[in-house]
């Protein structure tokens, strides 16, 4: 990794969808030349994907809410499983602290919340915070 490979890490991290023409136009290279240092990008699985970000909330998931969530009795696997068979989770990493994991969901409702929340019970006790605001944006 060179001050170029960052530079195209941080342009296709803005806009993942630049044609490598407008890439090379942005960092001052060839469009051949930027095609084969983001194929050697992917190889390296540096670039692992290239995805979208949506506004959850125009998307209909107006509630988000970071949760934290320790295991009960060693039920880390029917924790996991049950975390995999939900669409509205961003992420769930495991974690060290008091938590064992961290996940971000986002609902339609607080009932919805609620009913996610009631389903992760019997693996885990959860501390649930509500986001109000992205300060980053």
């Amino acid at each position: 990794m060179d001050l170029i490979d960052e530079k195209i890490i941080k342009e296709l991290s803005n806009d993942s969808r630049l044609s490598m023409s407008e890439l090379g136009r942005r960092i001052h290279l060839s469009s051949p030349a930027v095609k084969e240092r983001v194929l050697q990008l992917e190889e390296k699985q540096i670039i692992k994907k290239y995805t979208i970000e949506l506004n959850q909330k125009n998307y209909g998931y107006p509630i988000s809410a970071i949760i934290e969530a320790t295991i009960k009795n060693t039920r880390y696997d029917d924790f996991k499983e049950y975390i995999k068979s939900e669409e509205n989770i961003d992420f769930c990493y495991r974690i060290a602290g008091a938590a064992c994991f961290m996940l971000k969901a986002n609902f339609k409702t607080f009932e919805e919340a609620e009913a996610f929340i009631d389903g992760i019970i019997p693996f885990a006790h959860t501390k649930t915070n509500f986001i109000f605001s992205n300060v980053m944006e």
